[in-house]
């Protein structure tokens, strides 16, 4: 009985070492070559406030997972494909909410319904200058 649990322990190992080596940023790198500027792996909940006209869109507010950030950009992980030009992103810190103005820079499908949107932030923004983002948590 012995052998046969450690054939599927190593099928296991097998198939989550193939996962990872298809799917890591940086053996993905050697591949693709290079990128200009790292990435860190990080996954945190923020919250997506479509901008319209310059203001945010409280109304369609969503959550999404990031994925990984860089100094200026980031890429969140969504449940459905999101046509987005400008938002506001809102990242819990310290008991209190910080907004980033960020422009979208990709879509990406990654399968079963779960989309990579990529951003890239711009600007910290204030609570004073958009009080309706006063109102949004988690």
């Amino acid at each position: 009985m012995q052998i046969f649990a450690k054939r599927r322990t190593l099928a296991v190992q097998s198939f989550i070492l193939k996962l990872i080596n298809n799917n890591c940023p940086d053996l993905r790198s050697r591949l693709d070559g290079p990128r200009s500027e790292g990435r860190v792996p990080l996954t945190v909940v923020v919250l997506v406030v479509p901008m319209e006209k310059k203001r945010p869109a409280v109304g369609q507010v969503f959550a999404a997972v990031s994925k990984e950030f860089s100094t200026n950009g980031t890429a969140l992980i969504t449940s459905r494909p999101r046509d987005l030009e400008e938002v506001a992103l809102g990242f819990r810190w310290e008991g209190e909410m910080v907004w980033i103005l960020a422009t979208a820079k990709h879509l990406s499908p990654m399968g079963a319904g779960f989309y990579q949107l990529g951003f890239r932030m711009t600007e910290v923004l204030y609570v004073a200058d958009y009080p309706e983002l006063r109102s949004l948590s988690f």
